[in-house]
């Protein structure tokens, strides 16, 4: 038997990057001010990654009618997308600024 692709984990967290205190739900992925996450997981809700890096938001999808952010790791590479919810519509705004001034 395999292990499962996604496991919920509840946890509150304070964001190394930006200091904001923030509620998990158990599919909180990322910081809801400045949308950085950290590189915990191989699967989703895992904590099974040994790096620990930051993962900074690198780039904006539109799949199935949701946004997905994608995020890379500042310190091995690794990417991986993911959904934003709907009250982080404004912090997905301004990365999409970020990003495109920065292209």
């Amino acid at each position: 038997m395999t292990a499962p692709r996604f496991q919920r984990t509840v946890e509150d967290f304070v964001c190394e990057r930006c200091g904001a205190a923030n509620t998990g739900d158990g599919y909180t992925n990322h910081c809801r001010e400045c949308l950085y996450s950290k590189h915990v997981d191989v699967h989703p809700g895992d904590r099974a990654a040994s790096c620990g890096g930051l993962m900074r938001p690198v780039d904006v999808l539109r799949s199935a009618g949701r946004w997905r952010l994608v995020h890379e790791c500042e310190r091995c590479g690794f990417r991986r997308a993911n959904r934003v919810r709907d009250e982080e519509t404004d912090a997905l705004i301004g990365t999409m600024r970020r990003l495109a001034d920065s292209a």
